[in-house]
């Protein structure tokens, strides 16, 4: 596939193209997700496979796209009559804004009409548009969940349900999901990862020579547009034909048992979860034999179709970076290659079950891949107990034990921030509270507020139609309440007294607990740490929830606890932070002990430093990470002073019974 700017400097660009074609010859394979780094053409191969499509016959008039031969019966344009004649048009490609409205992706009630002419119409949107053609989303990691929830409930259909405003409306909406994201901002939930039928990863090329042939065509197409085009228009028509021609072959493809059998057990292999992996590789290895002019699916089908479809859904959390391990899948390939027969055996020594076999549960786990949490990969002799305040040399970085569901932690009072899922705010998307005049540009209109308002007039403004006189003083802007997303600063102690093995190994399990907690709530994430005699930002304010927890596994231990300079760092950073984003309330988790022993007079300036949070009315949560028999309790004292609450890691759980209690108490209280 040719596109304005062919970009041969992009590793990973073959696989993108071979991904866009194979959904170009088969639909139904579910889309792809394009991952990679800023500036590797991600949106201009995408954009050039709309030119590639054959064009679509359509009803003339239908605002939804219907097929003349079979159009849908339920069509609010409808009904039509099947097997009329139509038009044809180019295939489309939407492009969803990550900032659209709910209305403008699945459309709304035409408000213009029911207040001027009195009637119900209903006013299509992208969702519409896109019903046999591209749905392409730039940024999709960016996008808001309430959209992220609607794309998934028509993906799962192939239809839109509208149900709000006095419309009930119903319309097919089966189109090719595109997107791109750049990992660095954050990842995907995992239920819209899934719907992805395939992904490839892109990065820019280190090869000289490919990264000048790419300023050429650049600057070539810069210079004349038109006469670059034509230089890549025959090859893009011979394309077009070959779409054209799999299309038309893919009917014909057989997929046997044996491919079949390749299929399941690589998946099974993989330990993928549910069984859209298995539709996806099948559909996929029918169309790359289509797109190769065979009628039977090879094994290179198969293989090329799991590294396409399999990468994404191995992911067990966020923090699993995509891949897959090629040498098990070519294991795995020949373990069943050739195997026709259900009944046959491909283990006759019944070792199948063993360390190298396809399953992989069967030998003794390496003792360095067990559980962090339960410290057995730990060693007694290396730091167990806690150094000296005052002393102690840096700690290798231990693992962190495993992550739990924490509780909610959440910023009081009613925010005004981007939308998420921690915190109660004023939103453009949640539940209607009332109606309010606008303050400024009208946004979402409350219908029933601004009829009821504009109702008393009607006689006095001269109305005779059926349609409502309705002046600006009459609009009303619905008030809704839903929740933000917030940014979460952890500032971590990471000195001597937190630097014994088994402590410091579940201080990280909670901060990475929360970490998980953070993305699924669509946060941003913030990360100081302070050791020795000062504090770092191991982490700036980001979206990358991946990027922190590597930064978390990474943090060393040891020295004196600077504790006045890790809040100074973390106002600090917030104060930067308010500057960017104003809008976006913080939320600052200490997870210390609650010890201060660096610098002149540590109590004193921590002290001081603590109060400057409560005087700004910042919310924030301390950690208590002390233990064993005799507790000084100087993690409840920094949560007074800071104006916070203080919880225990064991309190932190979702399920402690002991935090449980203190929440009744508090409440009671």
């Amino acid at each position: 596939m040719t596109t304005p700017f062919p970009f041969t400097a992009v590793v990973g660009q073959d696989d993108l193209r071979l991904a866009l074609l194979l959904n170009a010859v088969s639909p139904s394979v579910g889309g792809v997700l394009v991952r990679g780094e800023k500036g590797t053409a991600k949106s201009t191969a995408v954009r050039a496979l709309t030119s590639l499509l054959p064009e679509v016959a359509v009803v003339p008039g239908c605002r939804f796209s219907c097929e003349p031969l079979s159009p849908d019966p339920g069509c609010p344009d409808g009904p039509h009559e099947g097997g009329g004649g139509g038009a044809s048009r180019p295939a489309r490609m939407v492009e969803l804004p990550v900032g659209a409205s709910e209305d403008r992706l699945v459309g709304a009630l035409d408000i213009e009409r029911a207040l001027a002419e009195g009637v119900k119409a209903f006013e299509p949107g992208l969702l519409a548009a896109a019903h046999r053609g591209i749905l392409y989303v730039d940024e999709v990691n960016l996008l808001h969940d309430h959209l992220v929830d609607l794309l998934l409930d028509a993906a799962a259909m192939g239809a839109s349900y509208v149900e709000r405003e006095g419309v009930s409306v119903r319309h097919a909406a089966r189109f090719l999901l595109v997107g791109t994201m750049n990992p660095e901002e954050g990842e995907l939930r995992p239920q819209l990862l899934d719907r992805f039928g395939l992904t490839v990863e892109v990065a820019a090329s280190r090869e000289p020579d490919q990264r000048v042939e790419v300023v050429r065509r650049r600057l070539a197409y810069d210079d004349d547009p038109a006469g670059f085009t034509a230089r890549w228009a025959d090859e893009e028509a011979a394309v077009r034909q070959r779409i054209v021609a799999a299309r038309q072959l893919l009917p014909s493809v057989r997929l046997g048992d044996g491919a079949l059998r390749q299929i399941a057990a690589t998946c099974a292999a993989f330990e993928v979860d549910g069984m859209r992996a298995d539709i996806v590789m099948a559909r996929t290895a029918t169309a790359l034999a289509a797109w190769a002019g065979r009628t039977d699916v090879l094994a290179e089908d198969v293989r090329q179709a799991a590294l396409l479809a399999l990468p994404h859904r191995r992911r067990r959390n966020p923090f699993d970076a995509p891949g897959l391990d090629e040498d098990k899948l070519d294991q795995t390939l020949e373990e069943f290659s050739g195997d026709d027969d259900p009944d046959h055996d491909p283990d006759p020594d019944g070792d199948g079950g063993g360390p190298g076999g396809p399953g992989g549960g069967g030998g003794q786990p390496e003792p360095d891949e067990g559980p962090a949490g339960d410290g057995a990969g730990a060693r007694p002799e290396e730091g167990e107990g806690a150094p000296a305040p005052g002393g102690g040399g840096e700690q290798s970085p231990v693992r962190a034990a495993e992550p739990f569901r924490t509780k909610v932690l959440s910023v009081p009072g009613i925010g005004e921030g981007a939308a998420g899922r921690r915190s109660r705010a004023r939103t453009e998307h949640g539940r209607t509270t009332g109606a309010h005049r606008p303050r400024g540009a009208l946004t979402k209109l409350h219908l029933a507020a601004t009829v009821q308002a504009a109702a008393p007039h009607q006689r006095a403004r001269g109305r005779s139609g059926r349609g409502l006189v309705v002046r600006r003083d009459d609009l009303r802007q619905a008030a809704r309440e839903g929740r933000e997303g917030n940014l979460v600063l952890f500032v971590v102690d990471a000195s001597g007294s937190m630097a014994a093995r088994q402590r410091m190994s579940a201080v990280k399990g909670a901060v990475l607990s929360l970490l998980l907690d953070a993305y699924q709530r669509r946060d941003k994430v913030g990360l100081v740490t302070f050791r020795g005699s000062a504090a770092d930002v191991a982490l700036p304010p980001t979206s990358s929830v991946d990027a922190a927890a590597a930064r978390l596994e990474s943090l060393p231990t040891g020295g004196r606890t600077p504790l006045a300079a890790g809040l100074l760092k973390a106002h600090d950073v917030l104060r930067v932070e308010r500057l960017r984003d104003p809008a976006r309330r913080a939320l600052v988790v200490v997870v210390t002990d609650g010890r201060a022993t660096g610098g002149p007079e540590p109590v004193a300036l921590a002290s001081r430093a603590a109060r400057l949070f409560a005087a700004e009315g910042i919310a924030s949560v301390v950690v208590d990470c002390e233990s064993g028999p005799v507790r000084l309790g100087l993690a409840g004292q920094l949560a007074g002073e800071l104006g916070g609450t203080a919880v225990t890691l064991d309190e932190l759980r979702a399920d402690s019974i002991a935090g449980l209690v203190k929440d009744v108490q508090r409440r009671a209280a």
